[in-house]
């Protein structure tokens, strides 16, 4: 994979530690332009951002070295402030002394998301299969850090072809996921998708034999029945029932399979409460030997629908 991580990705590495835990460190990570990571522990009154290093050496990262923008505008206070408490990326740019005697290490984060944007997310093309960091969650989609902090969004429609309500159904702030670059836009902003990596209906449907009872989630509740998630990329129809809401984990029984119209005929056993907690993501491609898909067809052959995503 690509060195250019999510950020919090080099924090625990060996090679890390050596460099910010003494001055000579920090000065061959000078000399070599490495990009190292370090917790922000505080946002002063200028918006200069403080970093905790090794060996009693403070860092700092000032207000216009916190983010790199390729169109020139200025970096929000909101960017700023919502770094403290988190690792960030940076170079190391140069040293100083206060008055005391203290060094403090100057820092860039603008300059390593600067590298990374023309070594790394510059070479992108649509159907790249991407490592990406989930940062936040919004009701229309999850913001994706795809290389040293920058933001990519993961609108909710391409999370997984299962219909979720909200993000939160799906993923976890601070989980690491794999993505497929879905297009880039004029203005070189890189949006991406992930239920491309999550398997087709067949693939799914594999799974799964008629006259199982199986763990499902309630997706949605409509007057005709009730749509019971199977896997991300998979969902049934169990018959209307009364005092059923989405989110309930629930036993279904699987009637029936048919691949032609791409339809899973359940009858609903029982429901739980909802667990809370996302399932953990299962991908059909697997990211380290595949960092390529030209196109990718969810329904079977047979199907007369069809669900594609041509890159």
């Amino acid at each position: 994979m690509n060195e250019y991580k999510p950020e919090g990705s080099l924090i625990k590495t060996a090679k890390n530690y050596e460099y910010i835990s003494s001055k000579a460190g920090l000065e061959r990570a000078l000399e070599k332009q490495a990009i190292i990571e370090a917790p922000v522990v505080l946002c002063d009154h200028n918006f200069d951002l403080h970093v905790e290093l090794g060996g009693g050496i403070k860092g700092l990262i000032p207000r216009e070295e916190v983010e790199y923008s390729p169109d020139g505008d200025g970096v929000k206070d909101i960017a700023i402030l919502t770094r403290v408490g988190k690792s960030v990326c940076f170079k190391v740019i140069g040293f100083k002394s206060t008055s005391r005697g203290d060094s403090i290490a100057i820092l860039s984060r603008r300059s390593a998301q600067r590298e990374c944007v023309d070594n790394y997310l510059n070479t992108l093309l649509p159907g790249d299969i991407i490592p990406a960091k989930v940062t936040h969650l919004e009701s229309f989609g999850a913001f994706v850090d795809i290389g040293c902090g920058r933001i990519s969004l993961l609108s909710i429609d391409c999370i997984s072809v299962s219909r979720i309500s909200h993000p939160s159904a799906r993923l976890a702030v601070g989980e690491l996921i794999y993505t497929a670059v879905k297009c880039i836009d004029e203005k070189g902003r890189i949006f991406v998708s992930g239920r491309e990596l999550l398997g087709t209906w067949e693939e799914n449907a594999a799974m799964f034999s008629e006259g199982q009872t199986v763990r499902g989630i309630v997706r949605s509740v409509e007057s005709y029945g009730i749509f019971v998630e199977l896997t991300p990329n998979l969902a049934g129809l169990a018959e209307y029932r009364d005092g059923i809401y989405a989110g309930q984990t629930a036993a279904v029984y699987i009637k029936s399979i048919i691949p032609d119209k791409m339809k899973i005929k359940l009858i609903l056993i029982d429901t739980d409460e909802a667990s809370g907690t996302p399932t953990p993501l299962t991908y059909f491609i697997d990211p380290e030997k595949h960092r390529h898909i030209d196109s990718w067809r969810y329904s079977p052959i047979s199907s007369s629908k069809i669900i594609e995503t041509i890159f």
